[in-house]
């Protein structure tokens, strides 16, 4: 099937702006701290996934163990059991083998096809895709392999779209809709994203939301930079929240990335001349612009209202901005 279906995750800049289709692929590249697995294992907790396979792939023990320690507390609104019986977690940290650490992603990947295969939507997250290459790195180099761009086996692009083009939409053999939508997250050293995994990534997946420090330091978070994040799934989706939620939804995505990208060439004259130099309606689009990005696209994943927003709610939430 085409993906013509969105994974609603209840992350108002993913949900409006930044759509990932069931059975789309996504990657989240970002520096440390930025908040790569805060975001994944919201993903996790609210996106209307059935089942969901976490890997920990060569990151942080207590990272897992949070994951652990807080799924079987958390109630799932579908089925009303607690959200740990529907998830699958391959804990495979820092310090266990190179070899566990290269399979794991492909342990994890498999799991999830089972899943599908019995008609279930699957949500993947791989924390983190960089770790798995560097254990393919690691194991190349003791192969005596010849090395590529920065070490890494000549081979990493195709490993890495391999491994995201097994996400996808089938019908099963007893005609049911079963999906796999793979989200993984990437940690280029130093926040760059120019290095081979990052651009191996952005080359095969069709949703990228870049995770920016300058953010995460001012303390925004979802951390998500809206200018340089992108989805290429909006016109495959926009007929469906055309049916399901307004009939005005892709235009009004216009208009609020319209206004963002009017803001920030803005800026550039507000750090000129200041604020109170500049003309009535541009001062307008200033505020608007500001009170969409620290009451819209700001979002608590600590407090147990802000955390989750319906996909109605966050229609009339911008509405109402934009009214104003």
């Amino acid at each position: 099937y085409a993906p013509d279906t969105p994974l609603i995750t209840g992350m108002r800049i993913l949900d409006f702006l930044f759509p990932l289709a069931k059975g789309g692929a996504a990657g989240i590249p970002g520096p440390f701290g930025s908040g790569k697995t805060v975001t994944q294992q919201s993903l996790a907790k609210y996106s209307d996934a059935q089942i969901v396979v976490y890997i920990g792939c060569g990151e942080r023990g207590n990272e897992m163990t949070e994951v652990l320690d807080e799924f079987p507390h958390l109630i799932d609104p579908n089925t009303g059991k607690p959200l740990m019986n529907r998830t699958v977690m391959i804990a495979n940290t820092s310090n266990m083998p190179v070899a566990a650490r290269e399979a794991s992603v492909y342990t994890g990947i498999t799991i999830a096809e089972y899943f599908r295969d019995m008609g279930y939507d699957v949500a993947l997250m791989a924390d983190s895709t960089s770790r798995w290459a560097e254990a393919m790195r690691e194991i190349s180099s003791r192969l005596e392999e010849m090395p590529g761009e920065e070490g890494y086996p000549a081979y990493l692009s195709s490993r890495i779209a391999e491994f995201y083009e097994r996400a996808g939409r089938v019908e099963t053999l007893n005609g049911e809709d079963g999906s796999i939508t793979v989200i993984g997250a990437v940690s280029p050293p130093g926040g760059d994203i120019s290095e081979p995994v990052s651009q191996g990534t952005l080359r095969i997946v069709k949703v990228f939301w870049g995770l920016d420090a300058g953010l995460a330091r001012q303390r925004h978070f979802p951390a998500i930079n809206w200018l340089n994040s992108y989805s290429l799934y909006p016109q495959s989706l926009d007929q469906w929240f055309r049916d399901n939620i307004a009939q005005d939804f892709p235009e009004v995505r216009i208009e609020l990335s319209g206004l963002l990208q009017i803001e920030s060439e803005l800026q550039e004259i507000v750090q000129l001349v200041g604020y109170d130099a500049l003309p009535e309606p541009e001062k307008g689009i200033l505020d608007t612009a500001r009170s969409i990005r620290e009451d819209y696209l700001q979002q608590s994943a600590f407090d147990e209202v802000d955390t989750y927003t319906s996909i109605q709610k966050q229609h009339k939430m911008l509405f109402t901005i934009l009214d104003f």
